[in-house]
């Protein structure tokens, strides 16, 4: 089963994006974000037509997350995170699919630092930690995947001496991943692939793709239950090349059955 998350940066605009990548790679689920779309305009009849159910959490021009399966009905399990600081921003579905938990997520950018947008990234960053920690504890296999807005550390950053007073690289939000992985997760992409430099994002601007100035903030994080099925993860880096096209990569993981 082959498992992705995709930050569309906008799932009307890049539409065409999306389903020609869906169409050539044809993963079984999916966790979309920054949908930038209230609910009544979500596309589902264009992925069902692809053989996609869906459900969404969306917001008008900002945010917006959704799942999709072509391997079975999506039961939705929560809508919001627990304790949200900010509930009015959509960032976060969970729902039960083919016999795993997953929970899809876009954590909030947290810049400029310091301010009020950063003290709401960690605090959303907090609530995460606790409500991972209550999946665990049910023992089922989760997935908890999206864009993270988070280097977790200098291999995952293209010159990480630029990123000192960004928000996406500061001590306070690497720290608080490595307790979500303390916690017992499993980074799907950093787990298999230790060594490599591998990126899911590249800014539009300064000709970031071409000249590989990545950062790798798209996150696939599998419970102790899920971890063992783990067979291959990865990043579907052409598509950022694709005319008007997010700028993120779709990346992966495939789970033996």
């Amino acid at each position: 089963m082959r498992i992705a998350t995709y930050n569309v940066n906008g799932v009307n605009g890049r539409l065409p994006v999306l389903l020609r990548w869906l169409e050539q790679t044809t993963p079984d689920i999916v966790c979309l974000q920054e949908l930038k779309a209230p609910d009544a305009r979500f596309p589902a009849a264009a992925l069902q037509a692809l053989g996609y159910d869906a459900i969404w959490h969306g917001q008008k021009s900002w945010n917006g997350v959704a799942i999709l399966s072509r391997v079975g009905s999506i039961h939705e399990t929560r809508r919001g995170l627990p304790g949200d600081p900010d509930p009015a921003q959509s960032r976060y579905i969970e729902a039960a699919v083919n016999g795993i938990i997953v929970a899809g997520l876009y954590l909030p950018n947290g810049n400029p630092r310091p301010g009020p947008k950063f003290d709401n990234k960690l605090a959303w960053f907090d609530r995460l930690i606790d409500h991972a920690r209550t999946l665990l504890d049910t023992g089922a296999p989760v997935l908890l995947a999206g864009d993270f807005n988070v280097m977790p550390t200098a291999r995952d950053v293209y010159k990480p001496e630029r990123w000192l007073d960004d928000a996406l690289f500061a001590p306070e939000v690497r720290d608080r991943y490595a307790r979500l992985l303390d916690q017992g997760w499993t980074d799907a992409l950093r787990h298999l692939h230790p060594d490599e430099t591998i990126y899911t994002f590249w800014d539009y601007f300064r000709n970031a793709y071409t000249r590989d100035a990545g950062l790798r903030i798209d996150h696939l994080l599998l419970s102790p239950a899920l971890a063992p099925r783990l067979a291959d993860a990865g990043v579907d880096r052409a598509v950022r090349g694709w005319e008007k096209t997010s700028d993120h990569a779709p990346t992966w993981i495939t789970l033996a059955d």
